[in-house]
C-alpha cells in the first residue's frame, strides 16, 4: 500500500488489483487503543489516500477474497505478482503464482528464500523499501524479456520442486513408509 503513490505516478496506465479480505489471516490485529476498530486495510488506505490523486486511486481495485478459479484467472492475466510477507510463511498462493508462470516481486524475507532466488525465479526487495518495491515492479513492466524469463524460471522451479503427483506425494509416501 505504501508503494502505491509512487507506483501509480510512474505507471499512469497500470491497474492495481489487491486480493484478500479485511480480516487478519496471519499476524496480529491492529491495536484498538491506537487504531480504534479500523482494519489494517483501512489504516493503510487512510495513510496513503491523501498522496494519491482521485483518477489514480480509481485504478486501485480491492477484490476481496476470490474463489480459487477466479484467483487463478487473475494470476493468468497479471503482468507482475507482488507477494509480501514479513516473515511468516511461504504460502500456497505464491507457489500457485509461480506454477502459473507469473513474474514475481517478493519481500526479501527468510520464508521466501526457499522459492524465490533474486533475478532467477523472481525479484526480491526489502520488505520496508516502498520505493524499491515500486521500482522493481516498474522495471519488470518495462522489460518484457526479463519478465518472460522470470515467468519461465518460476514455473519450472515450482513444477520441479512442488508438483503434487511427481514430487510431493511420492516424498510423503516414502516418508510414511520409513515410519512403518
Amino acid at each position: 500500500m505504501r508503494a502505491l503513490p509512487k507506483l501509480l505516478r510512474r505507471r499512469p496506465k497500470a491497474r492495481v488489483l489487491i486480493v484478500g479480505g479485511d480480516e487478519v489471516s496471519y499476524g496480529a490485529r491492529p491495536d484498538p487503543a491506537r487504531y480504534g476498530n479500523r482494519t489494517w486495510k483501512q489504516i493503510l488506505i487512510d495513510e496513503v489516500r491523501p498522496q494519491i490523486a482521485a483518477p489514480d486511486w480509481a485504478r486501485v481495485h480491492f477484490l476481496g477474497n476470490l474463489s480459487y478459479p477466479h484467483f487463478v484467472a487473475l494470476l493468468q492475466c497479471s503482468s507482475v505478482h507482488v507477494y509480501l510477507t514479513y516473515p511468516f510463511v511461504l504460502s500456497w498462493s505464491l507457489l500457485e503464482a509461480m506454477s502459473l508462470g507469473c513474474a514475481i516481486v517478493a519481500s526479501d524475507t527468510a520464508p521466501l528464500h526457499e522459492a524465490i532466488q533474486h533475478d532467477e525465479t523472481g525479484r526480491l526487495v526489502d520488505f520496508f523499501d516502498t520505493a524499491g518495491l515500486a521500482n522493481a515492479i516498474s522495471e519488470l513492466l518495462d522489460d518484457p524479456a526479463t519478465r518472460q524469463r522470470l515467468d519461465r524460471n518460476a514455473r519450472a522451479f515450482a513444477q520441479a520442486t512442488y508438483d503434487l503427483k511427481r514430487v510431493c506425494l511420492p516424498q510423503q509416501l516414502a516418508w510414511v513408509e520409513t515410519l512403518a
